[in-house]
């Protein structure tokens, strides 16, 4: 890979996992708005805490796999398996919202790299992309976890995958941080402390997935699926989970 490959694989990475990138995400809290509201996170260790355990034996974990999966997947040119990867990344998710969470990203996703960041689809992954994305397309999927959507497309696009699978868990983790912020709530830089403290353990999760199959796919973070379920009925809401 060249300089100016490297230069334009980090900006399109920093495109599609950038804050700004409208798929939605700053809505979602991941259950983390509820514990919030119950007392269980009030302070940036209990949320350092929280977040370890999400990264490690929770949804940041299973779906890293599940991205390395699909990204491995679509350099082999498979479109029925990444089919099958973008229905196991629904029927994985405990919650309707968290099933919401995964799916309205990862879709908005699609459709806005389809519009504006087209892959080449002559390319083995590109061809992928299209079969399962072109209007027309008799293959075409229209709901799409978010791990799934993302590796698919960093394939396309050729993105080095432990950088995406680095550059995804950074974001995820980032963005929860961002509403615990406003929610706690915390300050700035106390979300950045956070943040700091946990890039060993999002270098480590990203390293495990690249190593890891879909054998070992599998959540023990049960208070954090019982919060998402009772996110829906919570009285007040900022976030859509």
């Amino acid at each position: 890979m060249t300089g100016s490959d490297s230069q334009s694989s980090l900006y399109r990475l920093l495109t599609f996992l950038s804050p700004a990138f409208p798929i939605g995400a700053f809505t979602y809290s991941h259950g983390l708005e509820q514990v919030i509201d119950a007392g269980g996170v009030s302070s940036a260790e209990a949320l350092q805490s929280w977040l370890k355990d999400i990264l490690t034996h929770g949804a940041g974990r299973s779906d890293a796999i599940l991205m390395s999966q699909t990204y491995r997947t679509a350099f082999a040119g498979s479109h029925e398996g990444v089919r099958d990867l973008a229905e196991l990344g629904l029927a994985l998710q405990p919650s309707k919202e968290r099933h919401l969470e995964t799916s309205a990203q990862g879709t908005a996703f699609v459709d806005t790299v389809t519009a504006s960041w087209p892959p080449d689809s002559q390319t083995t992954a590109g061809a992928v992309f299209s079969s399962l994305t072109f209007e027309n397309s008799e293959t075409r999927l229209t709901e799409w976890p978010y791990p799934v959507a993302l590796g698919l497309i960093c394939a396309t696009h050729e993105l080095p995958e432990d950088a995406s699978l680095a550059a995804f868990l950074h974001s995820f983790t980032a963005n929860l941080i961002s509403a615990a912020v406003r929610a706690v709530p915390l300050g700035q830089n106390e979300g950045q402390r956070v943040l700091a403290a946990l890039e060993p353990v999002i270098l480590e999760v990203a390293a495990d997935a690249m190593g890891s199959g879909l054998d070992d796919l599998g959540t023990s973070t049960f208070l954090a699926d019982i919060a998402s379920m009772a996110h829906e009925t919570q009285y007040s809401r900022l976030f859509r989970s």
